[in-house]
């Protein structure tokens, strides 16, 4: 296996992990963690979980376009297309949530690992389109 493939491997069983992290955290989690808090503290948790939602789904997607061209699926050319383009970037991109005392530790570490993966992906993404371009 080479290079290139090898570290799309490695990116994309982190994403795959942190999707099985976060969907549990949403299904068995984030409702004892809203107990007791306020409505505005309640939203707040949902609306940095659908974030944390919204970059691991595009990540994935990207990850999983990349796949596609390394086993000649598409071409580098069809991947960095709109289509398979991340998205979401004003969101997604947003560093906020982790520093939020208020939000419950789990989902704090949720938002920061998910935006540290989704700014790499995203820098992932520029080299591929520059190398194509």
């Amino acid at each position: 296996m080479n290079g290139p493939t090898r570290f799309f491997d490695r990116a994309y069983d982190e994403t795959m992990a942190l999707l099985v992290e976060a969907r549990n955290y949403v299904a068995y989690q984030e409702a004892v963690d809203q107990r007791g808090l306020p409505p505005g503290t309640r939203l707040q948790i949902s609306y940095e979980s659908m974030r944390v939602t919204s970059r691991l789904t595009q990540v994935m997607a990207w990850m999983l376009a990349q796949k596609a061209v390394h086993v000649g699926e598409m071409t580098q050319e069809q991947a960095v297309g709109d289509d398979f383009a991340l998205s979401g970037g004003r969101i997604c991109s947003d560093p906020s949530g982790p520093d939020n005392l208020e939000l419950p530790a789990g989902l704090r570490s949720l938002l920061e690992r998910s935006h540290s993966l989704y700014m790499r992906t995203t820098r992932l993404e520029e080299m591929v389109r520059q190398s194509v371009a």
